[in-house]
């Protein structure tokens, strides 16, 4: 958790002819690459840091461009696109190397009151605490990707019904759950909050395509990659406390596969919607 949020504190660099420009920092990642979790939170905290802190994030659209290097650091250019009475939005463009690796937009709003309702927490589900950690599923493992996944994560990830890393075990079915933890406390502070949950959202959102085709994480010649990110943050949560992410895939083809995924506290108040369409070439044989 130390390194997420180090990373999330950016530099601003003080333009402000067009544009806001920040810096920030990459994690270090054993594949070499950003994980797009790190660098859409990024992008989120730069947008943020330009409204007025009564306008709360309420959604975000976003494209992966190119991989980020995790040796460099990443500049943030903020394009005030809209402020209006009750919303702002805002164009984030994420670069490395003079050219763009993430674009998105992300729209903030004012507290509101107005029509509740919500998808009810599906039932019958495991406890987190019933449940192995990554450390204890693959820690064991000799690997500079399994090392990093069980101990190096800023949050903690437990499957329902069971992880995909090594093998899938069960029935092969496009749909599973996670329950997922930031390891470590986070300040009172619903900006940090919300851009780490966009952070967890990127973990495991792509699974249920592998799942429902018996591929685990381990598999020879498997290539995976996220294309775009959608959320909508519905209710206050907290990170630091165990969240359920069910999450289902409607579709795969072309090459790519599309997720979709709702992030619940564990007394049932669905918090945040999330849509994904990921890259997935599995190998032929």
């Amino acid at each position: 958790m130390d390194g997420l949020m180090s990373t999330l504190r950016l530099t601003d660099t003080g333009a402000r002819t067009n544009e806001d420009i920040f810096t920030g920092p990459s994690q270090w990642m054993p594949t070499g690459r950003v994980f797009g979790g790190q660098v859409l939170a990024q992008s989120l905290i730069a947008a943020t840091n330009t409204v007025e802190p009564d306008r709360h994030l309420h959604s975000m659209h976003g494209y992966f461009l190119r991989p980020g290097d995790v040796a460099h650091p990443i500049t943030f250019s903020v394009d005030r696109i809209h402020d209006g009475r009750s919303f702002s939005t805002r164009r984030t463009q994420a670069f490395q190397h003079g050219v763009p690796i993430l674009s998105l937009i992300a729209s903030f709003q004012t507290d509101d009151e107005g029509l509740e309702h919500q998808a009810d927490l599906p039932g019958d589900l495991p406890d987190p605490e019933s449940l192995p950690s990554t450390a204890e599923v693959i820690g064991h493992i000799e690997h500079d990707v399994a090392k990093y996944w069980s101990s190096e994560r800023a949050f903690d990830v437990r499957h329902v019904p069971s992880p995909i890393y090594l093998r899938v075990d069960g029935e092969h079915v496009p749909r599973q759950a996670v329950w997922m933890k930031a390891i470590g406390r986070l300040p009172d502070d619903q900006k940090l909050h919300r851009a780490a949950l966009a952070y967890a959202s990127d973990y495991s959102i792509l699974e249920p395509v592998l799942r429902a085709h018996g591929l685990p994480w381990a598999t020879p010649g498997l290539k995976v990659a996220s294309l775009d990110h959608a959320m909508w943050w519905h209710r206050d949560a907290r990170v630091d406390d165990w969240l359920l992410y069910t999450q289902e895939s409607p579709s795969a083809s072309g090459g790519r596969g599309l997720s979709l995924g709702r992030i619940y506290t564990r007394e049932g108040l669905l918090v945040a919607s999330v849509a994904q369409e990921g890259m997935v070439r599995a190998p032929r044989g």
